[in-house]
């Protein structure tokens, strides 16, 4: 994301303006742009136009639009953003308060302007402009006929492709067909690895899978790398690292990414991090039980007593419609901040950032235990019954 312009007054009023240039940054447009928020971008507009002798033609005009958002569509899979909203600024093409829908685009310039700039999105605006935070961490997760094969950013598990070839049994007789099968799946596979992996960014690319399909799999691409003379290939063999997984499938993922191997090979990047953050959480609520709590009632209980140690919070709860809700969790994480707390933002889009989510999205672990706490849940149950 490259950053622009940048007006904010002393009470956090202003606006900023921003050009995308890759598909991660629209993520971060999504998780930036709210309801009501102020956005101004170019735009086509179909225009009628009638000549003197009653005839008229439709053509499309690029324009610049301001509106006020309603309305916000995020495509997971293009990357795509879609903002839809009333005209609040004269324009010759659009009425004032006429509906329209802006496309964002990727290097393409928009500007927006929010009645309040709280420390979150200042936070993701100095992430997204950050041109280190990169994409470093590739994989592909497999089994016999399935793949799957995914770039790990900063903030989202992106499925690039994903691979399904119908391999025949091993039959008496019949074993050529099953290795040929294999052999398609297999070229498949790599040829989605170049099209999908810029070898220049990433640092490390994992083969995951149960049994011996992923070393299978690595032997014959760099066979074949060797037979065609892919340099691409041979120059970078020392990022791809095999793994085991419990199956080919997406979710399979979570657990290659806690794999302490894993955690070594890539501890320098976002992603590392955050899964380390999670594992931590779980395996203190495991053994420490008074010292790990998670939901918005408990977290808050925390932070009042100055307990909070390290908090753990999806991306999810700062796009919630209600404001005072919103405002409620910034002030947690500037409250976290403010005595000393470590705030680890987690994106939703990412697998740990899911495991996240099924713990209501927000989590801690404290400084010090807090068996009231857990007291308290006795309570509320014992009240229940």
């Amino acid at each position: 994301m490259k950053l622009v312009h940048r007006y904010l007054d002393k009470d956090g009023v202003g606006s900023i303006s921003l050009i995308p240039e890759e598909s991660e940054d629209m993520w971060h447009a999504y998780n930036l742009i709210a309801e009501g928020d102020i956005v101004t971008s170019s735009t086509f507009r179909k225009v009628q136009n009638e000549s003197a002798t009653g005839s008229s033609t439709s053509s499309r005009v690029r324009t610049i639009l301001t509106i006020k958002v309603e309305n916000i569509d995020f495509d997971t899979q293009a990357c795509a953003l879609r903002l839809k909203g009333r005209n609040v600024q004269d324009n010759q093409y659009v009425k004032m308060g006429a509906y329209h829908t802006l496309h964002l685009e990727l290097n393409r310039k928009f500007t927006l302007q929010k009645q309040l700039w709280d420390s979150v999105s200042l936070e993701r605006i100095d992430m997204a402009v950050d041109v280190a935070q990169n994409a470093d961490v590739a994989a592909v997760v497999m089994q016999e006929g399935l793949a799957f094969v995914c770039l790990i950013t900063n903030s989202m598990t992106l499925v690039r492709s994903k691979i399904d070839v119908t391999i025949p049994r091993k039959r008496k007789g019949l074993v050529q067909d099953h290795e040929k099968g294999l052999g398609k799946f297999y070229e498949a596979v790599m040829q989605a690895i170049l099209r999908h992996i810029n070898f220049q960014v990433v640092k490390c690319i994992l083969i995951a899978s149960p049994g011996f399909v992923k070393d299978q799999f690595v032997e014959y691409m760099f066979q074949q790398a060797v037979k065609t003379d892919n340099k691409l290939l041979l120059e970078n063999k020392n990022k791809f690292m095999v793994i085991h997984s419990s199956s080919g499938f997406k979710h399979a993922l979570k657990e290659v990414l806690q794999d302490p191997a894993v955690v070594a090979r890539i501890s320098d990047t976002k992603a590392a991090g955050e899964v380390r953050a999670i594992e931590a959480f779980y395996t203190i609520l495991q053994t420490e039980p008074s010292k790990a709590f998670y939901g918005k009632k408990h977290v808050e209980s925390a932070k009042e007593a100055q307990a909070i140690e390290t908090l753990l919070i999806s991306d999810k709860l700062f796009r919630c419609q209600d404001v005072a809700l919103r405002k409620e969790y910034v002030s947690l994480v500037d409250s976290v901040k403010e005595y000393g707390g470590e705030v680890k933002i987690f994106s939703s889009m990412h697998i740990s950032g899911e495991q996240l989510d099924q713990l209501t999205g927000v989590a801690a672990i404290l400084r010090f235990p807090m068996p009231e706490l857990e007291d308290s849940d006795q309570e509320d149950q014992d009240d229940s019954d």
